[in-house]
């Protein structure tokens, strides 16, 4: 080496790396396939165009005049008629259940003041928490408003108006929006990552062996790890809460309690996701890296960023499947809609079935590289 030439040593430096880059198949793995998978994850998935919005229908008129203003709002495209209601309760509890978006109420007289040629108003309620979606709302009935005033003669006066209502966030205000969705995000990859380099921190040292040489069982070992970090995670849900409230001045107009309660099932899902990524590598910058490739779907896939309702189908149903989009749903519905228990206890069944999947196979898979 000492007789070679620089070009020579750095050559053998570079084979030298290479082999340890081919032995570690867990990193390549991971450095070269979730780069990938993500990208044609979200390159399908994700649309900036907002489309198929969840509505319910509240006919008065219940006529042939309004049958057809209901059919245009669902070939715009824009609005997914899942549902017709029969009262305000009702109209109103979609919207703050969630299962809504939009809610048009169409008045009693409808066909009437067309034919007599009185102008008209429909209500359209729109849910704030979706900056995206209730500009899309907003946008797209005004133009069908317009549209039939067109066709009933092109008056001085609009022959049809829409009253849009965005409820819960008026001002749609980006803080409204983004933090009650970051407030999940950051606690998600708090607890992840935490649990995971505390076993893998364990393995670097090699003190995960001489712990079983104690009367600890693993399952008590596993807890034993998991507690420390579900309280921190709690801590700083409610910090970010706090500032979340005094700092950008994002009303919670639930019980928080509510949503702590929920945010439970959640927590210990992502502290058994990190134990099942401690599974899966022995150092904690691949335990990092493993932790950040699983957040990232959860991030675009989840609701956060782009509506749910324009994806794919196939995508829509992954989603269904991540805690994280259960979890900012239910925060955005406490925090923004008021939303409580009667609305949201279906989020923490489907949270703690979710909480039970991934501690057992957590807890399995550990059990079983230990053995």
């Amino acid at each position: 080496m000492n007789g070679s030439s620089p070009i020579q040593r750095i050559v053998s430096i570079a084979r030298k790396e290479v082999l340890h880059i081919l032995r570690d198949r867990q990193t390549l793995f991971m450095t070269l396939f979730f780069p990938i998978v993500e990208l044609m994850m979200l390159g399908y998935a994700i649309d900036t165009n907002v489309r198929d919005i969840l509505t319910v229908v509240y006919d008065q008129d219940g006529t042939q005049q309004s049958r057809v203003l209901v059919e245009r709002f669902q070939n715009t495209k824009s609005f997914d008629i899942v549902r017709m209601v029969y009262s305000d309760d009702q109209l109103t509890e979609a919207i703050i259940r969630g299962t809504a978006r939009v809610a048009i109420k169409i008045p009693a007289n409808y066909s009437r003041d067309l034919e007599a040629g009185r102008p008209t108003t429909i209500q359209v309620l729109v849910d704030g928490t979706v900056s995206s979606v209730a500009g899309e709302a907003v946008n797209v009935s005004n133009a069908l408003a317009l549209r039939t005033s067109i066709e009933q003669g092109g008056q001085a006066v609009p022959a049809v108006e829409v009253r849009p209502v965005v409820l819960f966030n008026p001002d749609t205000r980006s803080p409204n929006f983004f933090i009650p969705g970051l407030l999940v995000v950051l606690c998600q990859m708090m607890a992840i990552t935490l649990s995971a380099n505390a076993i893998v921190r364990e393995k670097e040292k090699g003190t995960l062996e001489q712990l079983f040489m104690t009367p600890v069982r693993a399952q008590e070992l596993i807890l034993g790890k998991m507690l420390p970090y579900f309280v921190l995670t709690f801590i700083e849900f409610c910090g970010i809460a706090l500032l979340m409230t005094t700092v950008f001045q994002v009303p919670i107009h639930g019980s928080f309690g509510t949503l702590l309660i929920i945010a439970v099932p959640f927590v210990l899902t992502m502290l058994a996701w990190g134990l099942w990524v401690s599974t899966k590598v022995s150092t904690r910058d691949a335990a990092m890296q493993m932790a950040m490739g699983t957040v990232m779907p959860c991030i675009f896939l989840s609701g956060y960023v782009f509506p749910l309702d324009s994806m794919p189908r196939f995508f829509y149903w992954v989603a269904q499947v991540i805690p994280t989009t259960w979890l900012i749903d239910a925060a955005r519905g406490v925090i923004l809609r008021g939303a409580g228990w009667r609305e949201l206890w279906q989020h923490c069944v489907i949270l703690w079935a979710m909480t039970f999947a991934a501690l057992l196979a957590g807890i399995l898979k550990f059990k079983k590289q230990l053995n």
